[in-house]
Order: structure tokens, then sequence, then C-alpha cells
């Protein structure tokens, strides 16, 4: 387009980026940080950016050919939102990549669009704009009928995306930063209108990857995959305020086909919150969460859980494969939450492999966690728990093993528990274990369980253990992407 010069040829547009990777030293050999300093056969300078993605991008441009500033005052909304707008028309001629380069880049939401990569260098910085009346308004999600902060709408999350295909977040470890202590602060004045935005939520879309990069201070949640499929969400590191209220890490919500692999979460909310819906919207909507990974989490959140099923589960939650699990100085472990009301079910859960530290409880499930989207759920809608399986399980310094408490008349079932080892704290609770309406096994579980738990005897090892199969999902393999810059 003649409006667009640096599409006009691969070469021109790649000489137009020589200045996205400032503060390289251009003498040093070799990589730096996942950049190569070579010579093509012209004797033509060039820097190398190497990434791994599940689809490399057959075009290439950087925000400041747009118009952005990254001075961390300048507002790219409008910047951010072009540069995408024009990207698109290369959806069906091998995509397009945006480089984000090292700069503080003040912005609103803006959506993506498929068959893109958003690219942030290790020095940029995307800073969310604090300007709450400048934020788009979008209705609540049809599986929840309702706002969660609010009865009406929510703000739009900052990166945006709706029934799109094949989209890559990724950097080598750039940071977005939701800025959202003014978020928190409307919302414990209870001054918000709406629901507070997400950092980055997809909606209706397949072949999703957010890796490599840094989310701090986010107004609530983090990462919010919802009614999506194929998502890969992979070395993040996530941190805000363990006081902040809300700021869940990753929350995959109705989602089927999902990896969470090698990230860090610090926060004020569950670190992974595992989601389907809320009451009768999400038994109406019916889209559960199926075939998820969940490997190699660390975990700090000392008034949440590492893991969350629920409390919105109403559409249902099966086959989660959780391992590798580190936390310390979370409330608890894996925690399942519902309530009478939600309907729905969490069955077929598989965890191997925590190690805790500094616990309130190492296992906890509740039925009676109400907050309700309004007082139309059907009372008679009970959840179905059953199928929950831990194993090889190690936590020192805990007050309470487990606080296990079903629905009368509607146990929790099949839970099953092998080669556990806690060890308690010097104030610990009298009775470590607290058991109601459940029923299950264990073995080589230490301090002993409750009565609901009988112990079968030495450990078996095919107890309590992950299906043999692999996922779909575990089998997608990134390819090697490179992004040339001359100089």
């Amino acid at each position: 387009m003649d409006s667009f010069p640096i599409m006009a040829s691969r070469s021109q547009m790649l000489k137009t980026l020589v200045v996205v990777l400032l503060g390289v030293v251009l003498s040093s050999p070799g990589w730096v940080e996942g950049i190569r300093i070579v010579e093509d056969e012209n004797s033509n300078n060039f820097y190398e950016l190497e990434y791994s993605a599940i689809n490399c991008r057959a075009h290439a441009a950087s925000i400041t050919d747009f118009g952005g500033v990254g001075d961390g005052k300048t507002l790219n909304t409008k910047a951010f939102q072009n540069a995408v707008n024009e990207l698109s028309q290369y959806a069906d001629q091998g995509g397009a990549q945006l480089f984000v380069p090292a700069g503080r880049w003040l912005t609103g939401s803006f959506n993506l669009t498929s068959h893109f990569t958003l690219f942030l260098d290790k020095d940029a910085v995307l800073l969310a704009s604090q300007d709450i009346s400048s934020w788009g308004v979008v209705e609540p999600l049809p599986s929840y009928g309702h706002g969660r902060d609010t009865s009406g709408g929510r703000y739009i999350s900052l990166l945006f995306g709706s029934n799109l295909t094949d989209v890559v977040i990724t950097g080598n470890n750039g940071t977005i930063d939701g800025q959202g202590e003014l978020w928190w602060q409307q919302f414990h004045k209870k001054k918000l209108k709406y629901t507070r935005p997400y950092l980055i939520e997809i909606m209706h879309s397949d072949n999703i990857q957010i890796s490599s990069l840094t989310l701090l201070n986010a107004p609530t949640w983090n990462v919010h995959p919802v009614y999506s499929s194929n998502v890969i969400i992979q070395g993040l590191t996530i941190i805000a305020p363990v006081t902040s209220p809300n700021t869940d890490g990753i929350n995959p919500d109705s989602c089927a086909n999902v990896r969470i692999e090698d990230n860090y979460i610090e926060s004020g909310d569950d670190c992974v919150a595992v989601k389907s819906g809320w009451d009768e919207y999400g038994i109406k909507y019916g889209m559960p969460t199926e075939h998820l990974i969940i490997r190699r989490l660390t975990c700090i959140s000392p008034y949440s859980a590492a893991i969350a099923l629920g409390s919105e589960m109403s559409g249902g939650i099966q086959d989660v494969r959780a391992s590798d699990i580190t936390a310390i100085n979370t409330e608890s472990g894996v925690r399942i939450k519902t309530a009478v009301g939600r309907g729905g079910f969490v069955k077929d859960i598989y965890v191997k492999g925590m190690t805790l530290h500094t616990m309130k409880w190492v296992f906890w499930m509740t039925g009676n966690y109400g907050s309700h989207a309004d007082n139309n759920y059907d009372p008679n809608a009970l959840p179905e728990i059953k199928g929950i399986n831990y194993r090889d399980v190690v936590a020192d310094n805990v007050k309470m093993a487990a606080r296990l408490e079903g629905i009368s008349g509607d146990p929790f079932t099949g839970i099953c528990m092998s080669n556990v080892t806690i060890s308690m704290a010097q104030k610990a609770k009298k009775y470590p274990w607290t058991c109601t309406d459940i029923q299950g096994t264990t073995s080589g579980v230490v301090p002993k369980p409750c009565e609901s738990l009988p112990d079968q005897g030495s450990e078996k090892p095919e107890m309590c253990d992950f299906p043999a199969e692999n996922l779909e999902i575990e089998n997608i393999e990134f390819q090697k992407c490179s992004y040339r810059i001359y100089y």
C-alpha cells in the first residue's frame, strides 16, 4: 500500500528497523540475549532475533513505523491499533509480526488479529493507561451473565482478541505493566461502574501462544483465555502485590486443549484458576474446560491457592493434569471451590509431584463457596466432584493437612491420595484432617488421614496416577523463528 511504504519489499522493510535493538554492543560476536550479529553475502550487517513460536511470519514491522513513541508519556493506543490493522492484510500471505523495541510504551486497549505475532524486546514495557474513562466497555461473558466486580459490563482487556486463529504474544522477557494500583483503590472504594480489565484476554479463538513475558500489576486477572482451544502459556513471570485484589495469574476458562508450563507467579489471588462459567449462566452455556496440562509451576500466594478449580465451574472441568508444582507461603496447594447452585462437575483431576513450603492447608475442597452471580440460581443444581487424584506430595511447615468439605446429600467421591508426607508446623491445628461428606482411599499418607479416606496399606504404584497417554496439546512443537534487522 502506498500509505504504508515499509511494506514495499521485504528488503526495504527490514532496513527501516535499524533502531529497534538499541543497546546491543555491535562489535560483540555471537548471541546476546537471543540476538545474533552476523553479516550476509553482500557484507551487510544485521541483527538476527531468534525465538520459538507455533508459527513464524513472512512480514514484519516496528511500532515506531506507525508513529509509536516509547517515552512513557505519549499515548500509543492509536499507533498500536493502526499497526495491527495494517498488518492484518498479510494474514493469508504468511502472517505478520509487530516488534516493540526498547522503551516505555503507554497505551490503552487494542485488538489483535489472526496470523499475527506481537513481540516485545527485553527492554520494552507496555504501560496500561490509567485514564479509566478511556477504557471501552464490553458485555459480561455469556457464561457468567454478570460482571465479577459489579452487576454491569466489564472494561475491555489491555490486549484483546476474539474469533481469531494463530496468535502469538511473546518476547525475550519484555514487560506488560497494568499499573493496577489505581484500579485496586477504586475497587476497594466501590467506585467502579464495571468489572476491572484483564491484561490479556483471548476469546472464541484457536491456536494461541502467550510466552516469555513479564506481567506486572494487573488491574485484576492477568491472562484469560476463554471459549478457546489449543492454547499454550509458557515461560511467564507474573507479579503483583500479594495484597492486591483478584490478581489471578492464569485463568483458563471454558477452554479445551491447554498447556500451561514453566511459569512463575506471585499474586494476590490464585496462581492458576481453572473456570467454566457461573451458576445458571455457566450451566446454560455448557462449555467445559478440559484436557488441561499444568506443569513446572512456581507459586507464591499467601491468601489463595497454587491451583484452584472453580469457583465458577458450572460448565464443568475435566481431565486436568498437574505436575511438578512448587508453592511457597501459599494458602493451599490444589483447591476445589464449588457450592449448591453451581451444577457442573469437577472430575478426572490428576496431580503428581507437589513440593510445598509453609501452607495453611495442603488439600482443600469446599462445597460451601457462595458468591452467586445473582439470586436466580437453581438451588437444586448440585455439582459433581469425583475422581480427584493426588500423589507424590511433600509439604513442610503446614498448619492443617486437609480441609475437605463436601455437600450434604452430594458427597465428593473418588478422592485418592498416595505417597504424601506432610510435616506439621509447630503451631499446627490439633486435628490435622477435617473431612465431611467425602469418600475415597489413601496409601502411604502421613499424618494419618480421616476415616473417610481409609488407608489401603503400603503404597501401591498404580494408585492415583496419571493417564498413560499424552494429550494432543503436549505434542505441539514450536518452530524456530528469526527476525532480521539490517543496519
